[in-house]
């Protein structure tokens, strides 16, 4: 899996992965002009959408009706150093019986970017510069 991120001028980026494209911007009381989401809005955005996902296999699969499902992710900003943290997933489907209610619980938590937020990933940084034109 790959995303690049190419610097557009200020505080905006044009995110893109297999031929998609977002842009990622910064809002406008921080300098930015507030044209796309923040990268911890993506990340959230991720993690709803992966959940979201997961649970609607689940109804699918089952034949169950998923025209509400709709899956909320809230974090507390924290800081020393600056991060997420305490993440909250609500998954919110009609109709659901007790049983089905705990399959949905268990398919969210098969979620890829969920798994991969509790197992703390390693993440290696690397700086490349360009070679400097001749003059």
């Amino acid at each position: 899996m790959e995303a690049t991120a190419q610097y557009l001028g200020k505080q905006k980026f044009e995110v893109e992965a297999r031929g998609h494209r977002v842009i990622c911007d910064q809002p406008t009381d921080v300098g930015g002009e507030d044209g796309g989401m923040t990268p911890p809005e993506f990340l959230l955005a991720s993690l709803a959408s992966c959940a979201a996902f997961y649970a609607a296999q689940y109804l699918n699969i089952r034949k169950l009706p998923a025209d509400d499902l709709k899956a909320r992710v809230t974090a507390e900003k924290v800081a020393n150093p600056a991060r997420l943290a305490s993440f909250q997933i609500e998954v919110t489907v009609g109709g659901l019986n007790e049983r089905d209610q705990e399959g949905v619980l268990r398919s969210v938590k098969k979620c890829l970017i969920h798994n991969t937020l509790l197992g703390l990933p390693s993440i290696d940084v690397n700086v490349r510069a360009a070679a400097l034109a001749a003059a």
